[in-house]
C-alpha cells in the first residue's frame, strides 16, 4: 500500500505538471451562449454526448431551494439549436441536481436528489434513478440508497455503477416536525451498484469538514478519483486517490473552495476541471482549470456570477464543451461555453 500511495502521487503529479504548460496558457473561449431560459429558476446542469446528439440536464423550479422542481432535458444536434425532449416531476417532490450517465446496455440514465418540503419547512430526501432508451421518453423516478442519503452523480466502470452519497444528518425538531441540518460532522460514502437500482457500500470515506457534492472518476490506469465540495472548517475541497477495491483512500486538501464541482480526464492523461470560484470575496464566477493536487489551475472564468456553476464537462473533437448556469444577465439561466485547451 504505502508503495502504491507513493507511486499513485507521483502519477497525479505527472499528470497534472503535463496538463499545465509553462507560461499559464488560457484557454481560448471560442463561444458562449444561452441555450434555455423558460423556468423561472434553471440550474444544476449536466452534459453529455450520446447517439451523436448533444443532451443537456438541469432542475426548473420557482427558486434556488423549494417548491416542485422538475427536471428538463435539452437535446441539439449541433450545438447551437436546443429543444426540449423531456420534462420530468414527481408530484410534491423537489427534483434536484440531476446527473447523466450511460449504462452498459446504452440506456441514458439520470440520477437526481428528490427533497420533500411542508410549506417552507424541510421533511427529508431521497436520491432516485431514471432511465431512458430515447432521451424522450423516461421512467418514473426510482428512490435508492436509504433516506437522507444523496447520491450525488453516477459513473459506469467495467458493467458496474459508482457514486458517493452525503449524508449531512438533519434531525427533528419536535416543535415543528421540520429537520435542521445538524452542525456535526456529515457522512460520505461509496457505493457501487450492478444496476443503478440496488447498491452496496463499498467504502465510507473519511473526508472531515461536513464533505458533501462529489464527483467520482476512474482514471486511465483504473484508479479511483475523487473530487469533493466541504462546508466547515476551511472549506477548501478535498482530492482523493483509491485503487481497486476502492476501500483505502488518500486525501489531498486543495487551496480551492469547490461549489458543484466536476472534472474529467483528457485522452493524454490531463484533469480538467470546473466549479464555482470562491477566490473573489463576494464575487463567486464558474471557473474551468486544470486539477492539481494543490487544487486548480485557472484556464478560463466563465461569464457569470451570483447563482451559478455546477458545470457538465464533454470533450468533444478537441473542443471542451462546459454547460452551466448563471444569474448574471438577471435571470438564472443555463449556458453553453465551448473552450479550445492549451
Amino acid at each position: 500500500m504505502k508503495r502504491w500511495l507513493i507511486s499513485t502521487l507521483a502519477l497525479f503529479l505527472a499528470v497534472t505538471a503535463s496538463a499545465q504548460p509553462a507560461g499559464k496558457n488560457p484557454a481560448q473561449v471560442l463561444e458562449v451562449r444561452k441555450i434555455w431560459d423558460a423556468g423561472a429558476h434553471n440550474a444544476f446542469t449536466d452534459l453529455i454526448r450520446w447517439k451523436n446528439v448533444w443532451w443537456c440536464t438541469f432542475r426548473e423550479a420557482d427558486d434556488h431551494v423549494g417548491g416542485d422542481g422538475k427536471i428538463r432535458v435539452l437535446t441539439s444536434v449541433d450545438g447551437q439549436k436546443w429543444e426540449s425532449a423531456a420534462w420530468v416531476g414527481e408530484e410534491g417532490v423537489d427534483l434536484r441536481d440531476p446527473k447523466f450517465s450511460i449504462t452498459p446496455d446504452g440506456r441514458l440514465m439520470i440520477v437526481c436528489g428528490g427533497s420533500l418540503y411542508v410549506g417552507k419547512g424541510y421533511r427529508g430526501r431521497q436520491s432516485r434513478v431514471l432511465f431512458s432508451n430515447d432521451g424522450r421518453t423516461w421512467t418514473k423516478p426510482v428512490k435508492v440508497l436509504s433516506s437522507g442519503e444523496w447520491l450525488w452523480r453516477v459513473i459506469w466502470h467495467d458493467g458496474k455503477a459508482y457514486g458517493t452519497a452525503y449524508d449531512s444528518n438533519y434531525y427533528r425538531v419536535p416543535a415543528s416536525e421540520d429537520l435542521v441540518r445538524s452542525q456535526g460532522e456529515w457522512t460520505l460514502k461509496l457505493f457501487r451498484s450492478d444496476d443503478g437500482v440496488k447498491w452496496e457500500l463499498v467504502s465510507p470515506m473519511e473526508v472531515s469538514g461536513q464533505p458533501n457534492e462529489t464527483t467520482v472518476r476512474f482514471l486511465a490506469n483504473g484508479d479511483l478519483m475523487a473530487m469533493v465540495r466541504r462546508e466547515s472548517g476551511t472549506k477548501k475541497g478535498w482530492i482523493g486517490l483509491t485503487r481497486a477495491p476502492y476501500t483505502q483512500w488518500t486525501w489531498y486538501e486543495s487551496d480551492h473552495q469547490f461549489g458543484g464541482p466536476n472534472f474529467i480526464q483528457l485522452p493524454n492523461g490531463s484533469l480538467v476541471a470546473g466549479t464555482r470560484d470562491y477566490t473573489v470575496a463576494g464575487k463567486h464566477t464558474t471557473l474551468v482549470g486544470w486539477l492539481q493536487p494543490q487544487g486548480i489551475e485557472p484556464l478560463a472564468t466563465l461569464p457569470s456570477s451570483g447563482d451559478n456553476s455546477y458545470p457538465g464537462l464533454v470533450l468533444h473533437e478537441d473542443v471542451l464543451w462546459v454547460s452551466y448556469y448563471s444569474s448574471h444577465e438577471g435571470k438564472t439561466s443555463i449556458y453553453l461555453a465551448k473552450l479550445k485547451l492549451p
